[in-house]
């Protein structure tokens, strides 16, 4: 598999995400072109290798080993002519919205915080601020079941608030393109600046998380509900909900991926109990087979 142009492989390697959990994995291996992670696939499947496509780590809760590869896209370029961008899937929502920004295009400013993957947000459509990713998306290429590249327009994915029709099928987004308007720069700019403040003002950032631990409810808010139900600062072993944002689970020290399941589930017991709502995570829960 190192022979493999464009691939790095790295055995028995040290895996972190954004809530800085003790995660190891049989491989891991870093792929820098198409073609490379198609023969990477090909020699996986070939030889019955587990495999997980991993963005930045933010919005998963990884269990503490793999016995298998796990699969990060270093394919981060972003093209844009006009008021049409062309962004590869491992390219951060952070900086391509300070690029489409610094063009003056209006579509993706409302993304300069999301600390994830552009194929990331994508599978999972991410959003913040009433906006989300499906909003100027014009169409994405994926790699299919059979390892073939696939160009899919916006048409052809079912997607809601949080939800694509994506996870469901074994693929790999490669690129997305989206057709953003004109806009005016200053104002765009003041835009991020005053949600990067707001953000800073209202969630635990100086502490590993992974983000909004659960959708809101119609009409609610998940952390109003959280915090009415006593939880707020309530912690299981080094997993702890925060004491800033109730919809936020953070990482104390040595929090177990176990810690954040078991605080999860009981908060969704609570809740339940109180308030007869199902709270739903939105964070994804990885849970391999090894």
């Amino acid at each position: 598999m190192n022979n493999i142009q464009d691939v790095l492989v790295i055995e028995d390697a040290s895996i972190t995400n954004t809530y800085n959990l003790k995660v190891k994995a049989k491989y891991l291996i870093k792929v820098k072109s198409i073609k490379g992670l198609q023969e990477v696939l090909k020699y996986l499947e070939e030889k019955k290798i587990d495999y997980f496509i991993l963005g930045a780590g933010s919005n998963v809760i990884l269990d503490e080993y793999f016995n298998g590869a796990i699969i990060k896209l270093e394919l981060d370029n972003i093209k844009i002519e006009d008021q049409m961008v062309i962004a590869e899937a491992g390219c951060m929502m952070g900086k391509l919205s300070f690029k489409t920004v610094a063009k003056s295009l209006k579509g993706l400013e409302w993304a300069a915080n999301i600390p994830g993957t552009v194929g990331g947000s994508i599978v999972g459509n991410a959003g913040a601020y009433n906006s989300e990713i499906f909003d100027n998306l014009v169409s994405i290429k994926i790699l299919n079941e059979n390892l073939e590249i696939e160009e899919l327009s916006k048409d052809k994915i079912e997607h809601s608030y949080r939800y694509t029709s994506l996870k469901s099928r074994k693929i790999i987004v490669l690129e997305a393109t989206f057709l953003l308007e004109k806009g005016n720069k200053e104002e765009l700019e003041n835009i991020m600046k005053d949600r990067c403040e707001r953000r800073r003002d209202t969630q635990p950032l100086d502490m590993p998380s992974a983000g909004s631990v659960f959708r809101n409810p119609e009409g609610d808010y998940a952390g109003r509900l959280i915090e009415e139900a006593g939880l707020k600062g309530y912690a299981i072993g080094g997993a702890k909900v925060s004491e800033k944002h109730a919809n936020f689970i953070v990482n104390t020290g040595g929090a177990s991926s176990n810690d954040i399941k078991n605080l999860i589930r009981l908060i969704q017991r609570v809740v339940k109990e109180k308030f007869k709502i199902d709270l739903i995570l939105e964070q994804e829960l990885v849970e391999w087979k090894n």
